[in-house]
């Protein structure tokens, strides 16, 4: 069943790139395709119980026993929320792609291998297995930066990030290898592995490579300056699938294999990980102020947003890693709706300088449906309750400040920076009178709304139904920290 979300893709990006078609067919055929994957994923959400920690719907095939790789698929309660989260991204990275778009074929066939690779990441099992999911992404990522980038500069963008995800990849195989190497495993498989007979120092060393591999996708500060450019340069569908999906790898990948493998020495690392996750809240949110490029103040604010979820997962309480995964759907829900409505903004009116824009909810001359949703899509990031944004951000921090009072703390600060620079955002575009020299801006059609639409849907019925968001991760959640010793110290200081 997992199976079908990894390969079918895979074909139709086969058929798409290497059967001649018009563009047109090959968008048809790609929408098909990825509506078919959220039918699919509603079946096997339909079948998945919740009540179960393990794996469900297991796939396990021999592949290569002499070096340990084995085709091994399953999903839980960490892995079947984003599962679904990148087939609906997908789905709306293509829909919401130009129909005049130059090389169709190629440009529709790297969607589905990026879809395929993240996903299999996802679903995997086995190291070796992971780390070819992993690296699936790095190329079709290049190409679609530096072919279909904004600017002169994105030949420059989509090298850093072939750059910086290459290393990503190098530091995680590494870290995989000397897992099984020093535990004397023969097998890469997830459940084979146990690090907890290692020496002490020995795990703190192999967690700290795997943290940084993971820490440069997500991006973490200082890992992060490949983030900016690359999400900058791309085009709207590509940097949602960069932001919406690409980053929640790392993220996923810390919990997985960090906090899932290293039990005994998280709690060691974790104070730092807070420390970390709270400074990229607090660089994300003062940074994206000082923006003049509102999709480059959106990509800021993504470095933000992922320190909550570093915060949670360094936290590892129950009710913390319930909101990390719910925060990192909620964040690609709402980064997506802005990079989407941002491409219409910059296709009607030609920038995406705050100097420049202004008016825009003019409801004659301006662009008041995309206003609207745009002051929605804010006030979601900034957690306005009510909104998906608002119950992952409460989990976080509402888990976290038991064993990290003062990061939670200057992240709960954070939450109002995003007000400050997200009400900067909306006040200088969508408020004040628009310049007659522009006069009246392009109308956006139906097929231009109905991306935004969708999103808008999701993030107010998760907001309003927090629990069809929340619920599939739970028992996942608790079994997983169960595991973690937990510094008894510190809970103890913050008790009296």
């Amino acid at each position: 069943m997992l199976s079908a979300l990894i390969w079918i893709p895979v074909v139709g990006a086969a058929c798409i790139g290497f059967i001649p078609m018009k563009g047109d067919r090959a968008r048809s055929l790609a929408l098909a395709i990825a509506t078919g994957i959220i039918i699919w994923t509603l079946v096997l959400l339909s079948q998945f119980d919740i009540s179960l920690a393990g794996m469900q719907f297991s796939e396990l095939l021999p592949w290569i026993d002499t070096l340990g790789l084995s085709y091994s698929l399953g999903a839980d309660g960490l892995s079947i929320p984003l599962v679904a989260l990148a087939g609906v991204l997908t789905w709306i990275a293509i829909y919401s792609s130009s129909e005049n778009i130059t090389r169709p074929r190629l440009y529709y066939a790297l969607l589905l291998l990026i879809y395929a690779g993240v996903v299999g990441g996802f679903l995997a099992q086995n190291l070796l297995l992971f780390v070819l999911f992993y690296e699936v992404e790095l190329i079709p990522f290049y190409l679609l930066i530096a072919i279909w980038g904004g600017t002169a500069k994105r030949g420059y963008a989509a090298m850093k990030f072939l750059i910086y995800t290459a290393v990503s990849g190098i530091l995680i195989l590494a870290g995989f290898l000397g897992i099984t190497w020093l535990t004397g495993s023969s097998s890469f498989d997830y459940n084979a592995i146990a690090t907890t007979g290692l020496p002490l120092q020995a795990q703190l060393i192999l967690l700290t490579i795997l943290l940084v591999g993971f820490g440069i996708k997500i991006p973490l500060v200082p890992l992060h300056t490949w983030l900016p450019d690359a999400y900058t340069e791309a085009s709207p569908p590509v940097a949602i699938m960069l932001g919406g999906i690409l980053a929640k790898l790392g993220t996923y990948g810390i919990i997985r294999f960090g906090l899932g493998l290293f039990p005994e020495t998280w709690a060691i690392v974790a104070p730092g990980l807070a420390i970390i996750g709270a400074i990229s809240a607090v660089y994300g949110a003062v940074t994206a102020i000082a923006q003049k490029d509102i999709k480059r103040m959106v990509a800021y604010s993504s470095i933000g947003h992922m320190g909550y979820v570093m915060l949670a997962a360094a936290a590892a309480t129950e009710l913390s890693t319930v909101g990390a995964v719910a925060q990192m759907v909620a964040h690609g829900l709402i980064l997506a709706i802005l990079f989407n409505l941002i491409g219409v903004i910059e296709t009607k009116v030609g920038t995406r300088e705050l100097d420049v824009l202004n008016g825009l909810m003019s409801p004659i001359r301006g662009l008041p449906y995309i206003s609207a949703l745009l002051v929605m899509g804010g006030m979601a990031s900034a957690g306005i309750p009510g909104m998906t944004g608002f119950i992952a951000e409460f989990l976080v921090l509402q888990g976290s400040y038991a064993r990290f009072p003062l990061p939670t703390l200057v992240c709960v600060l954070c939450t109002g920076l995003t007000a400050v620079y997200f009400v900067i955002l909306l006040n200088r575009t969508c408020f004040g009178k628009l310049d007659n020299k522009t006069a009246y801006y392009p109308v956006v059609t139906w097929s231009e709304k109905i991306p935004a639409l969708v999103l808008t849907v999701l993030i107010l019925f998760l907001g309003i139904q927090p629990t069809w968001l929340v619920r599939w991760s739970e028992t996942t959640s608790a079994a997983m920290v169960a595991t973690v010793r937990v510094n008894t110290t510190q809970q103890i200081a913050i008790k009296n």
